[in-house]
């Protein structure tokens, strides 16, 4: 069956030409999983604080222990820019790791835009698998998935496909990279919910075919649970039209 269609939400089409409007071609963090939602993929939760005391309420609404990270549309690599602080445990955890992503950005990148703290939950570790779509000059909108890692870092354990994808063809994608059997339990490990990952990349494809000015995306990680998946971190890159 096929799963792909042309609606388009109008939270996605906003964010991205206020991007554009801006001349931003990289979305924010919070942007990029806003726009995902909108398609139907789960994403961590998440808010974005100003202040310190906005980010403690921020994570006593998510739940501890939560990740703060830096939100600025000068800092692609927020780990690099020390603006990346995880496994926060409490409110003092919260002001403590506050205070240090701000002093550790104003050192590094003194004349970067800061919009705020991105305060999201810590998601429960499990397998990680990169799903991503690019429009190549060629044949446009495709759609590529691996597993996250080594496979993908060391093995290059991907595969691709043309967009707008069928649900066989996702399933395909899963089944033809040679780490696959992690995701059907492997080792007296549980089985994990391929069907939720195949729609995850349907979803992709069908963002790709939809948002032309959408250049390329990643996911990176999805993790894969025995029931469901979610995205923890995700970059969208605009196309200079």
């Amino acid at each position: 069956m096929n799963k792909f269609t042309t609606s388009i939400p109008t939270k996605a089409r906003t964010i991205i030409q206020k991007a554009l409007q801006n001349k931003r071609y990289e979305l924010l963090e919070p942007e990029a999983k806003e726009l995902i939602g909108d398609f139907g993929i789960t994403t961590t939760r998440h808010t974005v604080a100003s202040s310190i005391k906005e980010a403690i309420q921020a994570a006593t609404s998510i739940g501890y222990p939560v990740v703060l990270k830096i939100v600025s549309p000068d800092i692609s690599h927020k780990t690099d820019a020390g603006g990346v602080k995880v496994g926060i445990k409490d409110d003092e955890g919260v002001e403590v790791a506050y205070e240090e992503i701000m002093k550790n950005v104003k050192k590094k990148m003194p004349d970067a835009r800061i919009d705020g703290i991105l305060v999201e939950e810590m998601a429960i570790p499990s397998t990680e698998v990169i799903v991503g779509g690019l429009r190549d000059p060629q044949f446009g909108p495709a759609v590529m998935f691996g597993l996250g890692g080594i496979f993908v870092e060391i093995y290059k354990d991907v595969s691709f496909r043309i967009a707008p994808l069928e649900e066989c063809e996702a399933l395909d994608m899963i089944q033809e990279i040679k780490g696959s059997k992690v995701l059907k339990g492997f080792r007296n490990t549980e089985p994990l919910d391929i069907t939720a990952l195949a729609q995850t990349i349907l979803k992709v494809s069908n963002i790709m075919v939809s948002l032309e000015e959408i250049k390329e995306i990643d996911l990176n990680p999805v993790l894969v649970y025995p029931k469901g998946v979610k995205a923890v971190d995700a970059r969208i890159l605009l196309s200079r039209l």
